[in-house]
């Protein structure tokens, strides 16, 4: 029977980078994202050629109606779900200094990346433990998408940086509770990655990685992100819950 993995944030950028691994190593697949249906037919339908039963479930995952709708669309479909990717995430509209930044701006960006992720965990591990005391068999485990943002400041996008921070708290309070039902949880730190959401920087991180920021002289991928996290997903380091797994390329480094 093929494993159920729900992918956050999944039809665009590191997501989808994310989806495709997936869908090559022989899961079925449930997406989130924002857009309409209609506007993803043919990043759904490519997926599906890879030979994936593949859903797309429509939802703002800051809004608890939409993670309620989102979950039982898996249900419906799938009746189980073996790994969440909490993968979905924004970047604030405007990068402000942080002794000008804006309440508004720190709400949104912290209800997607931090709140909406937080309970859809919630969500999805209460499902989990449901499989696992019915079916002893039962395998999974949550992946949290972070940043090196967790770790890393910077002062134009703080409210950025507190919600990827607290991910990584999120990771290590879910791995504690889920650790008596063998369902690890891990958090995945990306780097520099070239999406959409970086477009808008890329002349300055090109500039960046040319001088040395990253150990490895290159942009991240979203396939690099995906490869680490089907790995995680198959199982291959099902004894390190709890832990970060940095895709980077060095940049976080202490380097003289």
């Amino acid at each position: 029977m093929k494993q159920i993995a729900l992918v956050t944030g999944g039809s665009r950028g590191i997501g989808l980078g994310i989806v495709k691994h997936l869908a090559r190593l022989g899961f079925d697949l449930a997406i989130n994202g924002v857009r309409p249906e209609e506007s993803v037919g043919d990043v759904i339908g490519n997926i599906k050629a890879l030979g994936a039963d593949v859903i797309y479930c429509q939802g703002n995952i800051a809004l608890r109606e939409d993670r309620k709708r989102i979950i039982h669309q898996v249900r419906t479909h799938f009746n189980r779900l073996n790994i969440l990717v909490n993968n979905a995430g924004i970047a604030p509209h405007e990068r402000r200094d942080i002794l000008t930044a804006t309440e508004e701006s720190f709400d949104e960006v912290v209800s997607v990346n931090l709140k909406g992720n937080y309970f859809l965990m919630q969500d999805a591990a209460n499902w989990m433990i449901e499989q696992k005391q019915a079916d002893s068999g039962f395998t999974g485990c949550i992946i949290n998408v972070s940043s090196i943002s967790a770790t890393v400041a910077s002062v134009n996008r703080g409210e950025y940086c507190i919600s990827k921070a607290g991910i990584s708290m999120a990771t290590q309070l879910f791995a504690v509770r889920l650790g008596d039902f063998d369902i690890p949880v891990y958090e995945v730190r990306p780097g520099v990655i070239d999406t959409d959401m970086t477009s808008g920087v890329k002349e300055k991180y090109d500039t960046l990685i040319e001088q040395g920021l990253c150990v490895q002289k290159r942009w991240g991928q979203p396939e690099d992100v995906g490869k680490v996290i089907g790995t995680l997903a198959m199982g291959c380091f099902s004894y390190s819950t709890g832990q970060v797994f940095m895709v980077d390329g060095g940049m976080t480094i202490p380097r003289l």
